[in-house]
């Protein structure tokens, strides 16, 4: 089968070519150059081993703080825990008020009302998850009306779940169709497709799917639910990124890219941000084009900050943990 050209020598007619009807999507991504896994993850791994010095140390720090979409997924979630959470998000370190506010707070679309009360007159966005996450199984008519209550109920942003089993199937078709489809019932949000990398089994897979999403309009193109092991890793965030940056160039819009899940300590945080500077490019380093999805990392981030400042080491008794 013949390759596509270079990814970043894709034209916007080409791109426009390749979504005429299903057996062009096919063709297109089962065209994309195959990953190779071992330079990939050699380049992964040498990337990580970048240090910083200490003055650019603080500056990571708040750059990763503002990057965060806290989240709470639980079952036991209640309104109560939502309004606390929006309470951090807000103020993450009331002892520190130059301490920055977080991206947005991730909430299921029942609390997605409670979220926005509690936000208002923050610039913190208010991010649903949607479409029978994190499974995404359910008729579309189902994720549609879950959409749609969350951006009733204010959500900012969606993010929404494709259906594994349909790409892994073959039915590009028919996740790129139920993309677009979300896309539209976010009306004025922005819509962040989670691929659910640890699932999707191969590199391969996962730049398909990358270009599958942003093909069908996603604003961000997100690892993971948080739910699967693994979640975020290096080198799938290093190919999403490679995707996004590849978008940009061959049609200058500029699309998100937010890891998520196992993100836990700011060394990791700043690993990630080297990933995002040397991969995608500067321009990425902003919460409008990157994201992480965390609940635990801003507890370090916040512990790591305070050390920053005050030259000794603060525990976790000094921060809120909840």
């Amino acid at each position: 089968m013949a390759q596509s050209p270079p990814l970043s020598k894709l034209t916007v007619s080409e791109l426009a070519d390749a979504i005429r009807d299903d057996r062009s999507l096919r063709r297109f991504l089962h065209g994309l150059p195959g990953v190779d896994q071992v330079g990939l993850e050699q380049r992964a791994a040498g990337l990580a081993t970048r240090s910083i010095k200490k003055t650019a140390k603080r500056w990571a720090i708040d750059t990763a703080i503002s990057m965060i979409d806290l989240t709470t997924l639980e079952g036991a979630d209640t309104e109560a825990k939502v309004r606390t959470l929006c309470a951090k998000a807000r103020h993450p370190d009331p002892e520190r008020p130059d301490t920055p506010q977080v991206a947005a707070v991730c909430v299921y679309s029942d609390m997605a009302a409670t979220a926005v009360r509690a936000l208002d007159g923050t610039d913190i966005q208010v991010a649903s998850v949607a479409t029978a996450f994190p499974s995404g199984r359910s008729a579309l008519a189902v994720k549609l009306a879950d959409v749609e209550y969350a951006v009733a109920a204010g959500a900012d942003e969606i993010d929404m779940v494709i259906d594994r089993g349909a790409f892994l199937a073959g039915r590009y078709g028919q996740v790129f169709e139920e993309i677009q489809a979300v896309k539209s019932a976010c009306g004025d949000a922005h819509l962040k497709v989670i691929l659910e990398t640890g699932e999707l089994a191969t590199y391969d897979n996962v730049r398909r799917a990358s270009w599958l999403a942003l093909l069908a309009g996603g604003d961000f193109i997100k690892t993971s639910t948080g739910k699967v092991s693994p979640a975020a890793t290096l080198p799938v965030t290093h190919l999403m990124l490679q995707a996004v940056r590849d978008w940009r160039d061959s049609t200058r819009q500029l699309r998100g890219v937010k890891p998520a899940g196992g993100i836990r300590n700011t060394k990791d945080a700043i690993r990630y941000l080297v990933a995002v500077h040397e991969i995608a490019g500067p321009e990425w380093l902003t919460p409008k084009l990157f994201r992480f999805g965390a609940s635990s990392l801003l507890n370090d981030l916040l512990m790591q900050r305070r050390t920053q400042l005050d030259g000794h080491y603060s525990g976790p008794d000094y921060v809120a943990v909840d």
